[in-house]
């Protein structure tokens, strides 16, 4: 993949489990939002998307310092399906791959999208993903054919069927610490006995 690629924060979700927006979370006093979105252009996009639904203003409103453009998924609350559907529509005469990256994994660094980076250049599906044990997921780097394929896409699902339906056209890369998601109370917890979330 070249220094084209786009990249997508999928933001939309209304964070319902944890109580509160899990965008609006501080590391480092930086909310995950604004990270995330960082991260992406520091990975070399020469775009990068911002998908809003929940708390939009507020979420928006965190990464109004970046160049950086927000979409709203005015249906952010059927699923995450939702969201990457905007972007596909979005992106559609895109030509390159897109890295789609959420705000909810704290432990994310820039040396992991480098890794994904290089690893979807080796891939015969020109795709590669995160292992989750015996599945892979997101972060990923997503060729553009298979973005295409994925408009279909319903409920909340996300990319991860997609990148799985590939089987070994998408190489997985190691990063064991995004195994911690930010979804529950519990979550939270783990993650500022960990250091990745502010307290």
């Amino acid at each position: 993949m070249s220094a084209l690629h786009a990249a997508v924060v999928l933001a939309a979700g209304g964070s319902a489990r944890l109580g509160l927006p899990k965008q609006l979370l501080t590391r480092e006093g930086e909310t995950l939002v604004h990270r995330a979105a960082r991260l992406a252009l520091a990975s070399g996009a020469s775009r990068v998307l911002v998908v809003v639904g929940a708390h939009a203003s507020d979420i928006a409103a965190c990464v109004n310092d970046l160049p950086v453009a927000c979409v709203a998924n005015a249906h952010w609350d059927e699923g995450l399906a939702g969201s990457v559907r905007v972007a596909a529509d979005a992106l559609a005469a895109h030509p390159h791959a897109t890295l789609f990256l959420t705000c909810d994994q704290p432990a994310l660094e820039l040396a992991h999208l480098h890794a994904l980076r290089e690893a979807s250049h080796r891939a015969p599906s020109g795709s590669a993903a995160t292992r989750f044990g015996d599945r892979v997921g997101i972060p990923a780097i997503i060729a553009a054919p298979m973005l295409r394929a994925a408009r279909t896409l319903q409920g909340d699902r996300g990319l991860r069927d997609v990148l799985n339906a590939a089987g070994v056209g998408v190489i997985a890369c190691d990063a064991p610490d995004l195994l911690l998601d930010v979804d529950t109370p519990a979550d939270l917890a783990a993650a500022v006995s960990r250091g990745w979330i502010d307290p």
